[in-house]
């Protein structure tokens, strides 16, 4: 007993009304252009949520001890607005990702059990570079002050926004990022805009809108440092958790 019927739409009304599939084209060719597609789309579901899911994880930890040490707020509310609104538009592509021909070579089943393991191990390697860049506001550019929380909360908006917008590319392949595997022109196009939109927000009226204000350029390469360095350990862990695991979309 077959458990799926299929016919075109060219046979026999009967074959037809007892078909479950039916195809608009003579060839089972089309059967598998779904199939593929189906796996796409259900690995781009999978990445979404399980980058969603760490970095709203590493920011909870962020907040929270950020909350309790400092003598301020470390992001004001309206900045986190700020922040997830670009942080949601920098993901708007992501139907249009591809992934990579491995994965759709077999049916993936759904497992919450392995996506509530990836929060786990990848949620902790964001918050530990957010409390890199909350030493760096405090020490290098003395951002320790009630007076002085602006520059801090803009030093961690700016970290904040690119790091989980640079996670995009580390999650959503198994191999190395840029070198092995490449997003398509849509994912770069958006993740990269957002990118240059959250540096630019400190020195726009926008961001003296929400309480932001203009961070020293030598901040930068401070930046760039901690994010090539989030990026490596990201990408360091990726193999031993598809080694114990067996999996990572």
């Amino acid at each position: 007993e077959a458990d799926l019927g299929i016919s075109v739409d060219t046979a026999a009304d009967l074959a037809k009304e007892s078909a479950d599939v039916l195809l608009t084209e003579k060839s089972l060719g089309v059967l598998a252009t779904g199939v593929v597609l189906g796996r796409r789309t259900f690995g781009n579901i999978v990445k979404y949520i399980k980058m969603t899911l760490s970095s709203n994880f590493g920011n909870m930890f962020s907040v929270v001890g950020a909350s309790v040490l400092l003598p301020f707020l470390p992001m004001q509310p309206t900045q986190l607005l700020v922040q997830n609104l670009l942080y949601d538009l920098s993901q708007v592509a992501i139907p249009l990702d591809t992934v990579d021909p491995e994965y759709v070579a077999m049916p993936r089943r759904w497992d919450v059990a392995d996506i509530g393991r990836f929060m786990l191990w990848f949620g902790p390697v964001s918050s530990l570079f957010d409390y890199t860049t909350f030493l760096v506001m405090w020490n290098v550019f003395l951002a320790n002050t009630p007076e002085r929380a602006s520059l801090f909360q803009s030093g961690w908006f700016v970290e904040g926004l690119l790091s989980q917008t640079l996670i995009v590319h580390m999650i959503r392949t198994a191999k190395v990022p840029f070198l092995e595997s490449s997003a398509p022109w849509p994912v770069v196009a958006c993740t990269s805009l957002i990118m240059i939109t959250g540096i630019c927000i400190p020195f726009s009226p926008v961001g003296s809108a929400v309480g932001l204000r203009p961070l020293p350029l030598h901040y930068f390469p401070i930046l760039a440092g901690i994010l090539l360095c989030y990026c490596s350990l990201t990408q360091y862990l990726k193999p031993l958790y598809i080694r114990r695991f067996q999996n990572w979309l």
